[in-house]
């Protein structure tokens, strides 16, 4: 059964399990066993987050969720491929996932080490440079914008992200068109520990 929230209650969600943590007033809500008990047969999340692999950015605590409320795909970099867009389409198509979220984070380890191979004009060696030939033009984007500082990479990379996302897959723009589902950018602080809202595709 696919959750009954529409995307900008889901938005309101995600942002009232945020404040929660930021203020250190968690609930810490879906963690019981009752709860893992009840998903044994099936999930209905309420969100897909797909987000970077950062150690410091685990979706559930930093938005205050519990045990089958948000779908979760991560990468260094929030970097898109084909594995991921396969995720996030079935997170919309068979589990009927009401918004989407693309997580960056300051300070990005992933979005620096393009910045370097940019400036430097030499790309990493194994499959790291996978990842920063993916973030490239995101850093080049925000340089021909004046913005060199790698969290301004960051906000331009979550943007692109989200727009390549509802660019490239027909299951998700459709879904979008619809009012099934939105497609949010959101930057993270790390130390503060608030999501900011970037970007935005689709009714909220």
């Amino acid at each position: 059964m696919a959750t009954s929230l529409t995307p900008a209650q889901a938005w309101r969600r995600l942002r009232e399990g945020n404040e929660r943590f930021v203020s250190g007033q968690s609930i810490h809500p879906n963690q019981d066993a009752s709860r893992r008990s009840s998903l044994a047969e099936g999930q209905n999340p309420f969100a897909v987050i797909f987000g970077c692999s950062d150690s410091r950015l685990a979706a559930e605590i930093i938005f205050d969720l519990g045990l089958g409320d948000a779908f979760v795909v991560r990468t260094a970099g929030q970097v898109i491929d084909d594995a991921v867009l396969g995720s996030l389409e079935y997170s919309v198509s068979e589990l009927k996932v009401p918004l989407i979220v693309i997580l960056g984070h300051d300070s990005c380890g992933a979005v620096r080490a393009t910045k370097d191979a940019v400036e430097a004009g030499e790309m990493p060696s194994g499959f790291i440079r996978d990842l920063v030939e993916r973030i490239t033009p995101s850093v080049l984007t925000s340089l021909r914008n004046e913005r060199h500082e790698v969290n301004d990479m960051v906000v331009e990379h979550v943007k692109q992200t989200a727009r390549r996302l509802a660019d490239t897959s027909h299951v998700i723009s459709e879904a979008v068109e619809k009012g099934q589902t939105a497609v949010i950018g959101l930057s993270y602080s790390l130390g503060e520990g608030r999501a900011e809202l970037v970007s935005g595709i689709g009714e909220l």
